[in-house]
């Protein structure tokens, strides 16, 4: 992570809400390591193999479509069927192939036509964030996971779980969309706990906060989480009628 994007932040410290759940997060699932490869453009195509499929599928399928294709101008240039036939583990293939080479063609498009987004580590965050975003089918949570895993840069990637655990605790309203979560959280959260805030509530999420049924009576977050506070509430007030 550069240094300037921790110097740059608000002096305040963080609310005492985020540095509660982060000590209990880390006491639970402890400090990930943090190791990004440089490959941004890499990272964005595994990303959007990644969508709507499970992490071991989208690894088979970028494995396929690099061993396949070991260039991206090949994987670009390539009929949309080659490209979907090398993913179609991934699930999604022709919609994923398609999005892929619009990708490699508008990258095509800039500058001296490299596809290459290694630039992307030169500049500040927010500038970064917005030019992977102009790119086509590149929303918040892609551009935030390339900007993470593959740059070191701190973004807040909000998926399903970090989505559904951020509102259950009440640091996030219930209107908030995963989208405008996006920079509504990172604005709450220090750079340098960005990335294991954001691997610790995935955990907790998969884990022990699930969708139906979450797992409350294990929570150590429990104490100051809003829906199990709620849900409390409503079994005393039945138990009382």
């Amino acid at each position: 992570m550069r240094v300037d994007e921790v110097d740059r932040r608000d002096a305040r410290q963080p609310d005492e809400r985020i540095r509660w759940v982060y000590e209990r997060l880390v006491e639970q699932w402890g400090v990930p390591p943090w190791e990004p490869d440089g490959d941004a453009l890499g990272g964005l195509i595994a990303t959007i193999l990644s969508q709507h499929t499970s992490d071991l599928n989208s690894e088979r399928a970028y494995a396929r479509l690099r061993e396949a294709f070991p260039d991206w101008a090949d994987v670009r240039d390539a009929p949309v069927e080659a490209v979907a036939d090398e993913i179609r583990v991934g699930g999604l293939a022709r919609i994923k192939a398609e999005r892929i080479q619009r990708v490699l063609r508008a990258l095509g498009e800039r500058g001296d036509g490299t596809l290459d987004l290694s630039w992307l580590g030169d500049l500040p965050l927010d500038e970064a964030r917005a030019a992977l975003q102009a790119l086509p089918g590149v929303g918040p949570k892609t551009a935030a996971c390339v900007l993470l895993f593959s740059l070191g840069r701190p973004a807040f990637p909000v998926d399903t779980h970090v989505w559904r655990v951020t509102r259950r605790l009440g640091l996030i309203g219930p209107k908030v969309t995963a989208e405008a979560a996006h920079l509504e959280l990172e604005a709450q959260i220090p750079p340098e706990w960005r990335h294991t805030l954001h691997v610790d509530l995935i955990q907790h999420g998969r884990r022990i906060c699930h969708p139906q049924n979450p797992e409350c009576e294990r929570c150590l977050l429990r104490a100051r989480c809003v829906y199990y506070q709620n849900m409390r509430a409503q079994a005393d007030r039945q138990a009382g009628d």
